[in-house]
C-alpha cells in the first residue's frame, strides 16, 4: 500500500522516524529538517505522488489528512496560527512524490513564502 519513496519505507518502518501520530490512513512525522520550531508532515498511507494527481475517490482521505492536521497542531500547542503546505511538481518545490501536507508553527510566517 505505500511507494518506494521515503515516505513509503518509513510508513513501512524500514527508515526510522519520529511519529507522533498514526492511524489507518496516515502517519504525522517530525520533520528531519525543520523550518519552523514545530515542523511536521502528514502523509497518506496510500501513495498519491502529488496532490494534481489526486482523484475524485481521495477525497475522503485528503479531508481525512486536514482534519489529523488539525487535531496534531493543536496538540502541539500552536493556538496563535500555524501554516499548512502542500508543494506540488518541480516548481512547487516537492522533493518526494508521495503526497504529504507539512504542519508549520511556533513562530511568525512571512508571506509571501518561498
Amino acid at each position: 500500500m505505500s511507494s518506494d519513496t521515503i515516505f513509503g519505507r518509513i510508513i513501512r518502518r524500514e527508515i526510522p522516524a519520529t511519529i507522533v501520530h498514526e492511524d489507518e490512513h496516515c502517519i504525522v512525522i517530525q520533520d528531519i529538517h525543520p523550518q519552523a520550531p514545530v515542523h511536521l508532515l502528514v502523509i497518506p498511507k496510500e501513495p498519491i505522488p502529488r496532490i494534481s494527481q489526486a482523484q475524485p475517490e481521495h477525497q475522503a482521505l485528503l479531508g481525512h489528512l486536514l482534519r489529523v492536521a488539525q487535531q496534531v497542531a493543536q496538540a502541539h500547542h500552536l493556538t496563535e496560527g500555524y501554516r499548512l503546505v502542500i508543494n506540488d511538481g518541480l516548481q512547487g518545490g516537492q522533493t518526494v512524490y508521495h503526497l504529504h501536507l507539512h504542519i508549520l508553527g511556533g513562530r511568525d510566517m512571512a508571506w509571501p513564502p518561498g
